[in-house]
């Protein structure tokens, strides 16, 4: 059916009479907070619910004639408790997703046989999706919204359960998905904003006519696509600790987005031989931010090899531990929340050393060691500073994990987690080269083997290497498939210039075709607003603020309205970090309240779905290049020093920019000295809204 047909067909949309009416609180809030009525069935029917999560699903020929009152009895039996002004919605909604449907099969009589679901709830997750029509080889995604015209925030969603699907569903990954916005009040021809439709809602058969393009012989089987298992979600890292916590199994998906199965694999075997021929090993696991590294080390932390293989009774073998103060504080908070031992589950690196380090004498039960961002291992000086030592008796962090290694009766295996561009401390810039001097010049070098990908082989001359490719992860998870996130944020904040701006827009086109939004600000309400309208149905969802910890405007030079709440005392008590990351908005530090933000350090190794980061005037651009005049300065603190303050600055914002799995939206304010920095941000990607 072409266009100027339906067209000419409906001029004045008779079809829609009956809801011109609809307000903004009916039509479009098809979606609630509720229990699923699980029923049962042993093959599927018209008008009959499955186990899959959805409030109604059958062909298109029995949705259009089925009483509106079935229909709508159906989703308030899926949804359970709701309120009158919902049930409107539904008696509304109903009837003319029904007429539209109708339409389609009138001009197709093939189209009988698609099918209609409605309040689809993606599977392990609290969103549901208001319709989800499976064409004869496609897959459409509905939200309708009642309003006059789309917001980036609605249009953002909408996009976002599309690549849901497309990335996590299995009947979706090599399917045509296509999201389309229905702003119920809309008027006028059908739109495209980004790689979403806006259609009025008169309109919508003609587009469900347009995409369906019926190009492959195998046509869409709603069985298998409403089967339990078919949606297989990647979990958060906190959710992923979580199941390992209490069940020691890694979420299927994760495991095999990430490929951490072989890294996994390759480290047991490494485990298995140094455990046979009582020897010591430094594995090295390299990857970018967000490839799955602390999942690698979780996962070693709770494997049963090493308490099967170790030498002594134990109550465990493996031990996960970080320099990361804030990952340890939220983990902690979490697994205490779930009823845990967080203290046991992961320990910070400086209480280690404390208790195992030389001067202690003691010897660990831990045959395995999980040292997460090992190339930020604090050097002598800074490790003279944290535990108020002289400086000529204090040894780096790599030389401490080497010699209590060596005090273990017979076999240990140091796992090292190698990130990039993520030294943001002072004391943490001497890389991974201190883990060769530790190796090289420890009492027991040659009872040693250093086992890695190939690309730091280069680091241990001289030492017994292996290298081995499945320990290096190049795939980011946390941008859901974007795998050009870090290739873009590393050409935006590196030092080096010029900077290749069309190369840089080309990745950000990519990000935004894989469902990661790169969004621009000026206006620190606005930014507020569009996540909390992002995210205004999904309570599961984490968004919050972010700024750099050396910027002095965001909460001084800016109007009152439009500061960053900074207050150093606030980030600084571990019992509010964990809230802040874990509860929801009942909850009054939750950042969803988007009140207090925090910074490149308590950000860190954790994330969020959508970010706000404020760009601070410390890196801003003046004259093509990177400006950190306005920085708060480095000083000296006792022996450690700072070799590079320029990449400290641009590793900071290196993390602030990958913490995202959705959106990250950036607000720079409107001061004179960051005119530069909103103009290339935007002509490099960033999405004004």
């Amino acid at each position: 059916m072409d266009r100027a047909t339906a067209q000419r067909r409906k001029p004045d949309a008779p079809g829609l009479a009956r809801v011109r009416h609809v307000g903004p609180a009916s039509l479009h809030r098809m979606s609630l907070t509720g229990q699923c009525n699980n029923v049962s069935t042993t093959s599927r029917e018209p008008f009959t619910l499955n186990t899959a999560g959805r409030g109604w699903d059958s062909d298109f020929r029995s949705f259009e004639q089925a009483p509106p009152a079935r229909v709508v009895r159906h989703i308030q039996d899926f949804v359970g408790t709701h309120s009158p002004s919902e049930y409107r919605s539904w008696t509304s909604s109903v009837p003319h997703l029904q007429r539209e449907v109708g339409e389609v099969v009138r001009y197709d009589g093939v189209a009988g046989s698609y099918t209609a679901v409605l309040e689809y709830r993606l599977p392990l997750e609290a969103r549901r999706i208001d319709a989800v029509f499976l064409l004869h080889d496609g897959v459409v995604v509905i939200e309708l919204k009642g309003k006059t015209a789309a917001t980036a925030a609605d249009v953002d969603q909408v996009h976002a359960y599309a690549r849901d699907l497309a990335n996590y569903h299995r009947d979706c990954h090599q399917r045509r998905v296509v999201p389309i916005l229905v702003p119920t009040e809309m008027r006028g021809p059908i739109q495209r904003a980004g790689h979403v439709q806006v259609c009025p809602p008169h309109r919508l058969d003609e587009l469900l006519a347009e995409v369906d393009s019926k190009s492959r012989p195998d046509r869409m089987d709603p069985d298998r696509f409403l089967s339990a298992d078919a949606y297989r979600p990647l979990p958060s890292l906190i959710q992923a600790a979580r199941t390992l916590f209490h069940s020691r199994r890694v979420p299927r998906l994760w495991s095999s987005l990430a490929n951490t199965d072989a890294a996994v694999d390759g480290i047991h075997d490494i485990v298995r031989e140094a455990a046979a021929t009582r020897t010591r090993r430094l594995v090295l696991v390299t990857g970018v931010p967000g490839a799955g590294k602390t999942l690698v080390g979780l996962r070693m932390a709770h494997s049963e090899e090493p308490d099967r293989l170790a030498s002594r009774n134990s109550p465990s073998s493996a031990i996960y531990l970080s320099g990361n103060r804030s990952l340890v504080q939220v983990l902690q908070y979490q697994f205490r929340s779930a009823g845990g031992g967080g203290r046991a589950f992961v320990r910070g690196v400086k209480d280690y050393i404390q208790t195992y380090g030389r001067a202690s004498g003691n010897v660990p039960d831990h045959h395995v060691i999980v040292f997460d961002e090992a190339q930020r291992a604090f050097d002598a000086p800074k490790v003279a500073d944290a535990h108020k030592l002289p400086l000529a008796q204090a040894k780096s962090e790599p030389q401490e994990f080497v010699a209590i290694a060596e005090r273990l009766p017979d076999w240990c295996v140091v796992v090292g987690l190698i990130g990039s561009g993520q030294e943001i401390h002072v004391g943490e810039e001497a890389g991974i080269g201190q883990w060769a001097d530790a190796v090289r010049g420890s009492a027991d070098a040659d009872s040693w083997t250093v086992h890695g990908p190939p690309s730091v082989q280069s680091e241990f001359p001289g030492l017994t290497f292996r290298s081995d490719q499945s320990l290096s992860l190049d795939t980011a998870l946390r941008a859901h498939l974007a795998t050009d996130l870090d290739l873009f944020v590393d050409g935006l904040v590196s030092p080096e210039e010029p900077k290749d701006e069309t190369r840089l827009s080309q990745l950000a086109g990519s990000l935004e075709r894989n469902g990661h939004h790169l969004r621009l600000c000026r206006d620190l309400c606005v930014g507020k607003a569009y996540l909390r309208d992002r995210y205004a149905d999904q309570p599961d969802k984490r968004f919050g603020l972010l700024a750099s910890s050396r910027d002095k405007a965001l909460d001084r030079s800016v109007p009152a309205h439009q500061r960053f709440d900074t207050d150093y005392r606030w980030r600084s008590q571990a019992k509010l970090l964990g809230p802040w990351y874990v509860e929801s908005e009942e909850h009054p530090d939750s950042c969803r309240h988007l009140h207090r933000s925090i910074t490149e350090f308590e950000a860190q190794g954790l994330e969020l779905d959508g970010v706000l980061l404020g760009w601070g005037t410390d890196f801003v651009r003046s004259g093509g290049v990177w400006d950190m005049s306005r920085m708060t300065r480095y000083r000296k603190s006792g022996q450690a020093q700072v070799r590079d303050p320029g990449q400290l600055r641009a590793n900071a914002y290196r993390v602030l920019l990958t913490r995202a799995r959705d959106v990250t939206e950036v607000y720079v304010p409107d001061l004179p000295e960051s005119e530069g920095t909103a103009v290339f941000l935007q002509r490099v990607g960033f999405q004004p809204l």
